[in-house]
């Protein structure tokens, strides 16, 4: 038995080849070629503040129509194309008050994108919030601190029930009110709110108190889109005919509880929905074992008299 991390158990299993950790590359090419998905993710997040920021401040045009206008509750892409926030969207109609047809149409086309395609991927792909949520997991994890406290992550799908509750009672969004992804949009963007306060917290959260905090066992956005996810297409493909169980990948991961070996083999890819599709966990692989893939297109593989096998 092997300690891969404190949390993470390695385990042989009969049967399978000897178990092989993750070597970090020692090219510099090798290194972007690990941080790939990383590199892609960060140039999505802020390449889509860079639309918003260039239309709203530099008057960006395609075809005389302004690029993306709004902010990330509601906005409108080359001014013809309405999309909106579905979880906003629910909670302003839990209020009673009269929507427009396009923000119904918009809602329609996020949802449609999340819950037929990408599934979670709106958390580790776009939210700004990610950006500092996994600084806080680097700082935590250079400092090997360890949690203060202890939150079933179940507990944001308890405060996505909470904030339709508060809605329908208050007549107001009650998430969009305080959401620090809003007010970190709207102050990177439009330089007015709360929002550096706001993520400072979520940051000392995250550093200090319990790992992953926020987006892991608070965020009520995430909550809703993990639930868009059980339905979506993309997935992390996983073929158990070469995975040794090493952990490595339950290492990076920040929700570790989507990786469930016994699930994943009789499926051919990882199930959960609360997969933020981030894609840590792929080239972490030693033995290249996870991959991208679309649901419709994936075949378990399993070895011949193997059973699927939990690690």
């Amino acid at each position: 038995m092997d300690l891969s991390s404190p949390e993470i158990r390695v385990v042989q299993v009969a049967g399978r080849n000897p178990v092989r950790l993750y070597t970090p590359p020692a090219t510099r090419v090798g290194k972007l070629i690990s941080w790939r998905y990383l590199i892609l993710r960060r140039f999505t997040q802020f390449g889509v503040l860079l639309l918003f920021f260039g239309t709203f401040h530099w008057g960006w045009e395609i075809a005389k129509r302004p690029v993306l206008s709004g902010n990330l509750s509601a906005s409108e892409l080359l001014g013809v194309i309405p999309m909106a926030d579905p979880f906003a969207v629910l909670q302003q109609g839990l209020t009673g008050h009269l929507l427009q047809r396009e923000v119904f149409i918009g809602a329609a086309i996020v949802l449609g994108v999340y819950a037929l395609l990408g599934g979670r991927t709106f958390c580790s792909w776009v939210c700004p919030v990610n950006v500092v949520t996994d600084a806080a997991a680097w700082l935590r994890a250079r400092l090997k601190l360890p949690d203060v406290v202890r939150i079933s992550r179940k507990q944001r799908y308890w405060v996505l029930g909470l904030a339709l509750l508060l809605s329908a009672l208050m007549g107001v969004a009650a998430f969009e009110w305080v959401s620090p992804i809003s007010m970190l949009h709207r102050e990177l963007i439009y330089g007015a709110g709360w929002g550096l306060s706001a993520v400072l917290g979520l940051f000392l959260l995250d550093t200090l108190l319990i790992k992953h905090g926020w987006c892991g066992h608070f965020c009520p956005l995430g909550a809703f889109y993990a639930l868009l996810g059980r339905t979506a297409q993309l997935r992390v493909k996983f073929d158990d005919s070469t995975c040794t169980r090493c952990g490595e990948c339950a290492r990076v991961c920040p929700e570790p509880q989507v990786l469930d070996f016994n699930k994943a083999a009789e499926n051919g890819m990882v199930m959960s929905g609360e997969c933020s599709n981030c894609a840590r966990c792929i080239p972490i692989c030693p033995e290249d074992s996870l991959s991208f893939g679309l649901r419709l297109r994936t075949v378990p593989v399993l070895k011949t008299g193997d059973s699927p096998r939990g690690g």
